[in-house]
């Protein structure tokens, strides 16, 4: 018995929370570390401090309900899921997860450390526009604007020639701005910016895409107003535009199923079995849902495979149907939070560049969101356009978040530099 009770008394030390000898000499300075890495993450001019939350959390929020309405939208579609029901679901979610991580890459880096890149960005977005129109490129509903890609994805060159517009036209509209040597763009430097933003049009417009055109040309204009450039060259853009559309029309560059679209627009009652069909089932799935919608995946419209192209042009259809009056007042309370942020940023930007890069942003996004609801609600014609965020697809994805990355970009160098963290 005392054998027992002197070996038991043998026995080491329990450790206890202390932990052995050697780590409890190591833990004062590994808790300091630790301490110090969270301080440091969250110190006044630490970057998760300065980042907009609100432009971050307004823009997932937007892919999260876009998430769940192409899921919606392609879960009965048994021709496009291949039997899966989840297929599109995955898909989004794997483009989100792109388009999270460019974002984050381009927040990282920043607007200004990609100004030298600028020149490399806007030859590889040419490169992709050319590539389109060459036997890589495919043709979808009538447009040869996409690259097929393995495991049946594709890609959308003008996509990237939006971002390469901005940041092109920023950088030679704010090159001798920024350095102090005039107050305003000269002729020059605007004459430049233009060739920047209109030769992506032309060759945009051979595909003929039109509506990636119209969100360029919408670019182009509000990066000219937000650099001060002076009022005649606004006025010969505006004239320049009126007369490239008619140009446009009367030449015959546009396909006959586009100038469909805009006797559709311009008469609703026409043909609505044959043209007019899909703005007419997208206008009677939205009126069907009242206040409070259907329910998510319940809307006879959506279930039922009757708007055609609805993952995609067709997405904000699935939102009035199932999600009402109310979900459609939530989609568009959180686009109208994002473009005001956009606005306070490029207000708030410490140079040209940035001011120029977030208006490029807001006049984009604010005018494709404006576009694509316009066109289901029969108040614009049917350009393709996506609804930004909302809709299916891992070229607009991806081109939208990189947008995002530059807007925080531009908003955490202006907010180190006023020493303000909103």
């Amino acid at each position: 018995m005392n054998l027992g009770v002197k070996m038991r008394q043998s026995k080491p030390k329990a450790f206890g929370l202390g932990g052995p000898p050697s780590l409890q000499k190591l833990s004062p300075a590994f808790a300091e570390s630790r301490r110090s890495f969270t301080a440091r993450a969250f110190e006044r001019d630490a970057p998760v401090r300065r980042l907009d939350w609100v432009v971050f959390a307004t823009s997932l929020a937007l892919s999260v309900i876009g998430c769940l309405l192409v899921w919606s939208a392609t879960r009965p579609r048994h021709n496009l899921t291949g039997g899966d029901p989840q297929a599109f679901l995955k898909k989004d979610l794997l483009n989100l997860a792109i388009g999270l991580a460019l974002f984050v890459a381009v927040s990282v880096v920043g607007h200004r450390r990609m100004r030298a890149a600028v020149p490399f960005i806007g030859i590889l977005a040419m490169l992709g526009l050319f590539a389109a129109l060459s036997p890589l490129g495919a043709t979808i509903n009538g447009q040869r604007a996409w690259i097929l890609l393995p495991a049946g994805f594709s890609l959308q060159p003008a996509e990237l020639a939006k971002i390469g517009v901005i940041l092109g036209m920023g950088m030679i509209l704010a090159e001798r701005v920024d350095t102090g040597d005039v107050e305003r763009p000269g002729n020059r430097a605007v004459f430049w910016s233009l060739v920047v933003g209109l030769l992506p049009i032309a060759v945009i417009m051979l595909m003929p895409d039109m509506g990636s055109g119209m969100v360029i040309g919408v670019i182009v204009l509000g990066v000219l107003l937000a650099s001060g450039a002076p009022a005649r060259w606004i006025a010969g853009l505006m004239v320049i535009g009126g007369v490239g559309a008619a140009a446009v029309w009367k030449l015959g560059i546009l396909s006959p199923y586009q100038i469909d679209r805009f006797k559709a627009f311009t008469d609703p009652t026409l043909d609505p079995a044959g043209v007019g069909y899909n703005v007419a089932q997208a206008k009677l799935a939205l009126g069907s849902g009242g206040l409070l919608g259907k329910g998510l995946f319940q809307g006879p419209q959506t279930q039922g495979q009757f708007v055609p192209e609805q993952q995609t042009d067709f997405i904000f259809s699935v939102a009035g149907e199932e999600l009402g009056l109310v979900g459609c007042a939530v989609i568009l309370c959180l686009f109208g939070l994002l473009l005001w942020r956009g606005i306070r940023i490029a207000v708030n930007a410490d140079d040209l560049f940035g001011t120029v890069i977030a208006s490029g942003v807001v006049a984009w996004l604010g005018f494709q969101m404006f576009e694509n609801i316009g066109m289901n609600i029969g108040i614009m014609p049917v350009a393709g356009l996506p609804l930004p965020f909302i809709s299916y697809g891992g070229s607009s994805m991806f081109a939208i978040w990189i947008a995002v990355g530059l807007l925080q970009s531009v908003h955490m160098r202006g907010a180190a530099s006023l020493g303000k963290f909103k």
